[in-house]
């Protein structure tokens, strides 16, 4: 993604940035300007690795946690998933803070500590004699807390890059986030070759097997991140037009820079954009969460069919995020991010709504005695459960179909596969456009003064959103079933279209706000 991103990262060089300017113009130096690209670039990869080390051991925690304590059930698991996105919305305001006043290499290098620390902990949590499941817990949970750092990157970007640049180093940054996304269940698939019982370093009682390869390996990244940070970042400002600011966070500051100019944040801007987050990362989580679930009802598909081929739909669209990321770049320059943000949320509803179910075909209806476990009955864990079965329990071929447990079942009509691979392409459109805009658009508006809070407090409204959607659809659509379920999503999204319409006319630059710069 680097390369693809270098056209577009190195229009503005000499070109326009002096044009326009009213204080006393310092054109930055090339030593200067490769110097920042080279700093963001190591934060790119930052984002990338961070990603690796959430979904590497997405696909293996439950059967995992199953080994180490038989005492986990289906709700322990849920606890586990969550407990990575509640140490990042703990994080997130804390490292903000932090990269406010001091250089930015203190919270990077600081969190991925907590990070390689933790993984190396998931790799030891079969070693006590008890309580196993809590040290995966709170293994898991540190290494959200480490990912607490993402507000560090984007905060630093922001503040690295002029206007002209930002949408373009954001899409980078984004996609980067997105291919780690797709590339840790990859990894973690070629790991599973080293099968269950691996083999053991005795003199450090390390076991490497297909559950601990993977966060050993995250382990082995953090480290090598930590080397490329000391070694390479270096802390850079610049105003909204390009040119060197001073630097609060600078070891030597030097005397022909522009001061940073002053004026307040908008304020309803900033919550508006922390709500539109919110709302976009709730309902992509829910999207994912509902997949197996729906699947396995609609199409009579059995727990392997459905963990194979959501797998392969979700991979492709992590793939069509990536090119999408890419595309919106250049499209964002024609017609501007509110206008491409709007459109974004346009294609989202238009994904959930084509998922209603209508017409007078039922799903099959399966009729057995059922275990628990393959409902999605009350919490986020067992819908999870879906994902993982692990071998020993497959003994006899589980019933398929829509369960009669769920009333609805026998009143709702079919979702067709048409229409759910229709709208899972569309929502693979619109999620990305739409995280990537918010992100871009709350940079702006926040303008040259540090935004480690702000970007915290964005963060942390992700998080909190990865928590709850998966914890909505299941109750949901377990009690009321897909009609209910994606007309309250769309619903949803009608009211962030509503919002965005009532402050789209604030959402804009800071510097062009006090009307530094003509948009």
């Amino acid at each position: 993604t680097a390369s693809l991103g270098m056209e577009a990262e190195q229009e503005p060089l000499l070109g326009n940035r002096t044009s326009g300017n009213r204080e006393g113009d310092i054109v930055e130096t090339e030593e200067h300007y490769k110097s920042r690209w080279r700093s963001i670039r190591i934060l790119y990869l930052t984002m990338f690795l961070s990603s690796v080390g959430f979904s590497i051991v997405i696909m293996s925690i439950w059967p995992y946690l199953q080994k180490i304590d038989q005492t986990a059930d289906a709700s322990f698991l849920g606890w586990v998933i969550a407990s990575f996105s509640l140490g990042q919305m703990v994080a997130s305001p804390m490292f903000g803070l932090w990269s406010n006043y001091r250089p930015r290499k203190e919270p990077l290098i600081v969190s991925i500590f907590i990070s390689v620390a933790a993984n190396c902990l998931y790799a030891y949590v079969h070693l006590p004699a008890s309580h196993n499941k809590y040290y995966m817990l709170v293994a898991r949970g540190l290494v959200g807390f480490g990912a607490g750092n993402v507000a560090v990157v984007r905060s630093y970007i922001a503040g690295a890059t002029s206007l002209q640049e930002r949408t373009s180093s954001m899409a980078n940054t984004s996609a980067c986030q997105a291919l780690g996304f797709i590339l840790g269940p990859v990894f973690q698939t070629c790991f599973a070759l080293i099968g269950e019982k691996g083999v053991t370093w005795d003199v450090i009682k390390l076991q490497i097997n297909m559950y601990t390869a993977p966060v050993l390996l995250g382990a082995f990244l953090g480290v090598f991140n930590i080397i490329l940070i000391l070694a390479i970042l270096r802390e850079h400002r610049v105003d909204d037009s390009g040119r060197q600011c001073k630097n609060i966070n600078f070891e030597e500051a030097s005397t022909d820079e522009v001061q940073v100019p002053q004026g307040n944040i908008d304020q309803v801007a900033v919550v508006a954009t922390n709500i539109l987050f919110f709302v976009v990362l709730f309902i992509f989580a829910l999207f994912e969460t509902i997949i197996t679930p729906l699947t396995m009802d609609m199409y009579g598909w059995t727990q392997e069919q459905a963990v194979l081929y959501d797998g392969i739909i979700l991979a492709a669209l992590g793939v069509e995020a990536v090119v999408i990321l890419l595309g919106v770049k250049l499209l964002s320059k024609k017609i501007g991010e509110r206008a491409i943000l709007l459109g974004g949320l346009i294609v989202v509803w238009v994904g959930f709504f084509i998922l209603l179910p209508w017409g007078n075909q039922f799903p099959k209806i399966q009729w057995e005695d059922l275990h628990n476990n393959s409902i999605p009955n009350t919490t986020f864990g067992e819908i999870i459960i879906g994902l993982w079965k692990s071998p020993r329990e497959d003994h006899n071929e589980r019933p398929t179909g829509c369960p009669i447990e769920q009333a609805w079942c026998l009143y709702t009509p079919v979702i067709h596969l048409a229409q759910f691979l229709t709208s899972a392409v569309l929502i693979g459109i619109g999620y990305p456009v739409c995280n990537l805009m918010s992100y871009t658009l709350y940079s702006k508006i926040l303008g040259p003064k540090p935004q480690g809070v702000y970007m915290g407090w964005l963060t942390a409204s992700g998080s909190g959103a990865r928590i709850l959607g998966p914890v909505f659809i299941s109750q949901v659509y377990a009690h009321w079933g897909p009609r209910w379920a994606f007309s309250l999503v769309c619903g949803m999204v009608v009211f962030t279209i509503t919002l965005l319409g009532v402050v789209y006319k604030r959402l804009i630059a800071f510097s062009v706000r006090y009307g530094r710069i003509q948009e």
